[in-house]
């Protein structure tokens, strides 16, 4: 066995509830211990290092990082034991022979435990380690890419520009739909191709094209928005979207609770290939049984091919080969019938419409 070490990445620290991930992933379902797949590469112990997250730390010990909540053991005896901080230690040890992970406070130079308890509650939170990079959930979430079918309506939009029909940085447009006080910030987003469910052909909504921020500067109806920063001519039509600047305090990482299938609709970065830690949309939500925090894994569809056997015997005959896994994803926001993932791993390549189903 091996100490080993992940790479430091700069992250939005938000904390991890080792013990509330496991009461959540017992509700939904055990796994038998002697079931769950142990890394046979993993150290014997870990030491936790500022930039970890825990779905890394977690495939240092286990081949299924999502199955963590299932071997970790709360230790009474240390302070704050269901968070996790650098300097921790962490081992993998064997109780009637099932894997249990095991915490150890860490301790500085000095000799001294560190007690890592808070002045305020966020100060402990912003130390202690994310189930998965935050900073980059957080970038997908502060511009809309996503707007759900059955909310154009209810939005506020830009109904007229003083001058003309457009607007950049530094100027005024007046909007309509909005009874927000002066002060007020939203994004500004242009309405670009519906997304639409390929299982049932509806539209569930429509790709968020970003075109800038702006804050009310005058209420009433019609309001002044002064527009802020634009990367876009801001148009009459274009929405308003309240500034989202919020993330679960926790994701615990699980399985659903009941059968998911769905598939891939579109790619948040617009390239037509996903790889790791990129965001995509998919055509499950709410009302399916999807929760922030469950995984799912991708699947390659399988080619159809002509079985050449067959064919010199006289009888043509095209077979369908079984579907690949892809990769592992982590739903990061959901919506009543769409969501937002952020993939984890990538074996191979990921693509528009692939399927995703429970891991």
């Amino acid at each position: 066995m091996f100490d080993a070490k992940l790479p430091t990445r700069r992250l939005t620290r938000i904390g991890v509830t080792a013990a509330a991930i496991l009461g959540v992933v017992t509700a939904v379902g055990q796994v038998n211990q002697s079931e769950i797949p142990v890394n046979p590469r993993h150290p014997d112990r870990y030491v936790v290092e500022s930039g970890d997250t825990l779905w890394d730390i977690s495939a240092l010990f286990l081949q299924d990082p999502w199955y963590w909540p299932e071997i970790w053991q709360v230790n009474p005896q240390v302070a704050n034991p269901h968070l996790i901080f650098p300097g921790d230690i962490l081992s993998l040890a064997y109780v009637d022979g099932q894997p249990v992970l095991q915490l150890e406070r860490g301790i500085a130079s000095s000799g001294v435990v560190e007690r890592l308890s808070p002045r305020v509650r966020v100060e402990q939170l912003e130390q202690a380690i994310p189930t998965i990079p935050t900073e980059l959930v957080r970038a997908f979430l502060s511009r809309a890419a996503v707007i759900e079918e059955n909310r154009v309506d209810e939005l506020p939009y830009i109904v007229a520009h003083p001058e003309g029909i457009v607007g950049s940085a530094g100027e005024n447009v007046y909007v309509r739909g909005t009874s927000e006080p002066v002060g007020s910030i939203f994004d500004l987003v242009h309405l670009g191709d519906a997304l639409v469910d390929p299982d049932t052909e509806e539209v569930l909504g429509y790709e968020g094209l970003y075109v800038g921020e702006g804050r009310i500067s005058r209420a009433g109806d019609p309001a002044t928005l002064a527009l802020m920063a634009t990367t876009r001519e801001a148009r009459r039509g274009d929405y308003l979207l309240q500034v989202e600047d919020s993330l679960p305090a926790n994701y615990f990482p699980r399985a659903p609770g009941g059968d998911i299938e769905g598939r891939i609709i579109s790619v948040i970065s617009g390239l037509s290939l996903v790889g790791q830690y990129q965001a995509v949309v998919l055509n499950r939500g709410a009302v399916h049984g999807l929760e922030d925090g469950h995984v799912l894994r991708a699947f390659t569809a399988g080619r159809i091919v002509e079985d050449e056997v067959a064919k010199n015997r006289f009888r043509g005959e095209l077979v369908q080969l079984p579907d690949e896994a892809a990769g592992t994803m982590l739903v990061f926001r959901v919506f009543d019938r769409m969501s937002y993932a952020l993939v984890m791993e990538a074996t191979s390549d990921i693509r528009v419409l692939d399927v995703v189903r429970n891991p």
